[in-house]
């Protein structure tokens, strides 16, 4: 094996392992919160609980390419790994929900910092054929998480409590930082203007009103904030959906409100409007994600031999298969098939229009790299809060057509998200 060959693969394992601590992290922390919530006394402070780590995130993407500019490769992985240890540490020995909270605020922050240093880290040193198959390999990585995660965590949080579970995913994020750092040497990359601070951290800023607060104007005004706020991190172009990047960018951000906000909800949807029990809701609430991570491990060998699945089609299907979930006849094998389709089409979708995001000439890797993670975490708050407010004055139906518009829309910018022959200036 060549060297670069060998460096390629490095940092292709250490990206995907850091990808499977987040899938692990994620349900290990769903898991163990009503352990949680009852060991700290925190049932009046939940949202307080799962903020935490949304808030760090959101405040990490702004700050990002300063600190990567500043302390070089080495340093930001340094300052990364460090903050994760100890926010997770803070929060598995809280005996408050406040501490809990700002362990998780500390943790989010660092999860943020990696993961742009990851993806940064893969656009400047791996080709679109080695790309796509780390988004593949990473979203497949959410698949043995899905169906082992919960019953193993709870198991091992009977044996030794949850709050050693809650560092279970500490070992896997500490051998991606190192097989990412011996990848990608320790440059200090200089690409890509500074943005105003203060404009970019309305992000977080907004996102605070969105997640803390029950009452509407507030929340309301949180998601003008974060607006605000995401279009200064986003690249030129973005807001008229320019071709290429941007476009595509545009459309992540379409996709994460239309499928997450979809996802938030369908047990909802099946319970209240398909009458079917939780047992069998949580079987069409896993068929999509596994829809999705299989579908997609084939996307890359596709577009080997040239028969790459345009992203606007696979936006479609999952467009065609939520508004079949809003309009369909209330059975529950309309609804399985449905949202197994739906995740087919986002399985087809998501490692092209990825790719896509993440391709401009004319963009610094570290610019690209917060855009794309902005997008979706954004996107797919935005689709929670959005819907979450239709359903509660009780209008499920409605939501659910108005995720299939966001996809439809993401779809059609999608047409725009392929990049010109020759890169626009």
């Amino acid at each position: 094996m060549t060297q670069p060959r060998t460096h390629a693969m490095t940092l292709a394992i250490g990206i995907v392992a850091l990808e499977f601590a987040a899938a692990v992290s994620t349900f290990v922390s769903s898991t163990l919160l009503p352990a949680i919530v009852r060991d700290l006394s925190a049932r009046d402070a939940v949202e307080l609980l799962i903020a935490g780590s949304t808030l760090g995130l959101f405040v990490a993407l702004p700050l990002a390419t300063r600190v990567v500019r500043r302390i070089g490769s080495r340093g930001t992985l340094a300052a990364g790994m460090v903050a994760y240890v100890a926010g997770t540490a803070a929060s598995a020995v809280s005996g408050t929900a406040w501490v809990f909270a700002g362990g998780q605020f500390v943790s989010g922050c660092a999860s943020g910092l990696l993961a742009v240093f990851g993806i940064s880290a893969a656009i400047q040193h791996l080709d679109d054929q080695w790309r796509m198959r780390v988004i593949a390999a990473s979203s497949a990585m959410w698949i043995l998480p899905a169906l082992v995660g919960p019953a193993a965590t709870l198991a091992l949080e009977h044996l030794v409590g949850w709050r050693w579970t809650l560092l279970v995913p500490v070992p896997v994020v500490f051998a991606g930082r190192v097989l990412i750092l011996r990848a990608a040497g320790s440059e200090r990359p200089s690409d890509g203007a500074e943005r105003p601070l203060w404009r970019t951290l309305l992000v977080p800023l907004g996102v605070s009103g969105v997640v803390l607060s029950d009452w509407w104007p507030f929340a309301v005004g949180g998601v003008a904030l974060a607006l605000v706020g995401v279009a200064s991190i986003m690249p030129a172009g973005t807001l008229t959906a320019r071709r290429g990047a941007p476009a595509a960018l545009v459309a992540m951000t379409l996709f994460a409100a239309g499928y997450f906000g979809a996802d938030g909800l369908i047990t909802v949807l099946l319970t209240d409007g398909y009458g079917a029990s939780m047992a069998r809701a949580a079987v069409v609430l896993s068929a999509a994600p596994l829809a999705w991570a299989v579908t997609s491990l084939a996307v890359p060998r596709l577009k080997r031999i040239g028969k790459e699945p345009p992203p606007a089609a696979g936006l479609t299907l999952t467009a065609v298969a939520v508004g079949a979930l809003a309009w369909g006849a209330p059975v529950f094998a309309v609804a399985l098939v449905a949202w197994t389709l739906g995740g087919v089409g986002v399985g087809l979708a998501y490692p092209c229009l990825y790719l896509r995001s993440t391709t401009g000439a004319e963009f610094g890797a570290t610019e690209l790299a917060a855009a794309v993670i902005t997008a979706e975490a954004f996107g797919g708050l935005l689709g929670r809060a959005v819907g979450g407010a239709i359903v509660s004055v009780g209008d499920l139906g409605a939501a659910y057509w108005m995720f299939a518009g966001f996809l439809g829309l993401g779809a059609a910018l999608a047409v725009r998200s392929k990049p010109l022959l020759v890169p626009q200036r």
